[in-house]
């Protein structure tokens, strides 16, 4: 039996939403032992002067505790 957590984090990027999800992942691996996944829960870009500037991303991240 494994026991695991989920945890939410908020990433961004200037180049798209895809960026934003791997620099997310690969933070949360930095950190996190185990990930096993993530959810992305919702997104949204920042914009000045009718351009987007930023595209954020808020997930869950799921990693194992122990098996």
């Amino acid at each position: 039996m494994s026991v695991a957590k989920v945890t939410e984090i908020t990433s961004s990027s200037r180049k798209s939403f895809d960026d934003a999800i791997e620099l997310g992942l690969k933070r949360a691996n930095k950190t996190l032992r185990n990930v096993k996944g993530a959810w992305i829960s919702g997104m949204k870009v920042d914009c000045e002067k009718g351009k987007i500037t930023a595209y954020r991303v808020s997930m869950k991240v799921t990693f194992v505790l122990s098996d």
